[in-house]
């Protein structure tokens, strides 16, 4: 399922090193399930993750206001000529972007939610929210689905679901760190509704339990699109479904982690190692999907990302191998059962 085009050989060592190291310092959970994936794959997306990281910083740290996204989308524009900055970063993902046949439009939409950040968005309600994190996260998603070789529309659409899981999660365990930065990614309406206002939470004076209150909410919106994104699974190959499973399985476990802090503004949540460990073994463990991929359309904050994909699709294959006949088997017995199970209701 994989394209021909690319192989890590493409890269250097010097910059291969860069991009395991830009993923080892900024993403832990990212670089243990990383590591779950074949040899090809584990390059390629992490050469993604430290282009997408390496724009991050130049946006949040780089301290060039609008001219830092003009400049992004300058490199942007080279890498798709072919003629990448010498920065390893875009040297590295103008590969993966000839490898995998990267539509521009996806990293485009990146770049576009942090010319949201610079300008100082604000949500008002969790659909404006979810446009936000359709682009900074969601992007992400459909990129590393192309890269493990994902074809089915349905596929894309529970990559992207899983990015809109994992942001919100990200936005419930960073209100505090936003709030001193004089930023709030919350549902405005939503803060209405729990009678705190912008002012109190970006001065620290706002209620407590009203605050948890709200993250809570958004850590349930999360949990939705995680439920939808696990369901994708089987329109990964299997040697790629571990990881993936334990990347969703940690983000999603910060929102526990959340909880147990008693939503506070100030402890920052994360998941142990130990604790880490023990989800992606819960991962390894079943990398056979025992039902179909999730039908529901894509998320309406996604589907431009879902049809840029699929757009630039080869036809889709049937996966082949005995674990591939175990899933069809198991699906073809469940079908049995749930029509047996009406038949015998009627």
């Amino acid at each position: 399922m994989m394209p021909a085009q690319f192989r890590s050989n493409l890269l250097s060592d010097e910059d291969r090193a860069l991009c395991d190291e830009a993923i080892f310092s900024g993403s832990k959970s990212f670089d243990a399930a990383s590591r779950l994936l074949p040899r090809e794959v584990r390059t390629a997306s992490r050469a993604l993750y430290a282009f997408c990281r390496a724009t991050d910083d130049l946006v949040d740290e780089g301290g060039m206001g609008r001219a830092g996204i003009v400049h992004l989308r300058k490199r942007l524009n080279a890498i798709y000529d072919a003629k990448p900055q010498d920065l390893p970063c875009d040297r590295a993902f103008e590969a993966v972007v000839r490898g995998y046949s990267i539509p521009k439009a996806i990293p485009e939409a990146l770049i576009e939610g942090f010319e949201w950040d610079e300008d100082g968005r604000v949500y008002h309600t969790l659909d404006d929210l979810l446009e936000y994190a359709a682009r900074v996260a969601s992007t992400v998603g459909v990129m590393m689905a192309t890269i493990m070789g994902c074809t089915d529309r349905h596929g894309f659409a529970r990559a992207a679901d899983l990015g809109l899981g994992m942001q919100l999660t990200n936005i419930a365990r960073d209100i505090g760190e936003d709030a001193a930065r004089g930023r709030i990614y919350l549902p405005l309406d939503w803060l209405r509704e729990h009678d705190v206002s912008p002012e109190a939470l970006l001065d620290g004076t706002a209620d407590p339990k009203a605050v948890a209150g709200i993250t809570k909410r958004l850590l349930s919106a999360a949990d939705v699109y995680y439920d939808q994104a696990l369901t994708g699974m089987g329109a990964l190959p299997v040697n790629c479904r571990a990881a993936i499973k334990s990347a969703a399985f940690i983000y999603r476990d910060i929102g526990r982690e959340i909880a147990a802090n008693g939503y506070s503004l100030t402890r920052r949540a994360h998941t142990s190692k130990r604790r880490k460990i023990a989800l992606i073994a819960r991962a390894m463990a079943t990398p056979i999907q025992m039902f179909s991929v999730g039908r529901s359309p894509a998320d309406p904050s996604t589907a431009f990302l879902v049809n840029a994909a699929r757009a630039v699709c080869v036809p889709e294959q049937p996966e082949k191998g005995p674990a591939r006949l175990v899933e069809l088997m198991i699906a073809a017995e469940s079908r049995r059962y749930q029509a047996t199970g009406v038949r015998e209701r009627l």
